[in-house]
Parts: structure tokens; C-alpha cells; sequence
């Protein structure tokens, strides 16, 4: 079973680094997509909420580990 990207971005959770705190705007969240695997949904949700934390940037470069 493939994990969500949520799950794999909460692996990064507790540094103090922009991974870290991506992971936990998202984890504070309640309505981050927790089960989508799919990269338009997040990245259209990212883009959306305007999120000093929970950025574009951070999210492609999370994405490319993902992927």
C-alpha cells in the first residue's frame, strides 16, 4: 500500500526546517486532503490556502521526494 502524501509529509514533522513546518500547517489542517495521492488536488489546495508555512516552493520539493 502506497502512502498518502499526507503520511509521507508527517515523516518530516518535529525538525525545525520548511519540510517540518509544511508538515505540521498540514497536520493543524483539518481540511487537508489526508488521502489524496493525486498532485493537482494538493497542489491546487496548497495554492489555495495561502499558508506562510504550507508553500508552493515547499510543496514541490516535497512532491519530487514523493514522487
Amino acid at each position: 500500500m502506497t502512502k498518502t502524501f499526507y503520511q509521507f509529509v508527517q515523516t518530516f514533522r518535529g525538525g525545525s526546517d520548511a519540510f517540518a513546518y509544511f508538515a505540521e500547517a498540514a497536520f493543524e489542517d483539518p481540511s487537508f486532503p489526508k488521502q489524496s495521492t493525486d498532485f493537482n488536488e494538493l497542489s491546487d489546495y496548497v495554492e489555495m490556502q495561502q499558508d506562510s508555512y504550507m508553500t508552493t516552493a515547499v510543496f514541490d520539493a516535497l512532491w519530487a521526494l514523493y514522487a
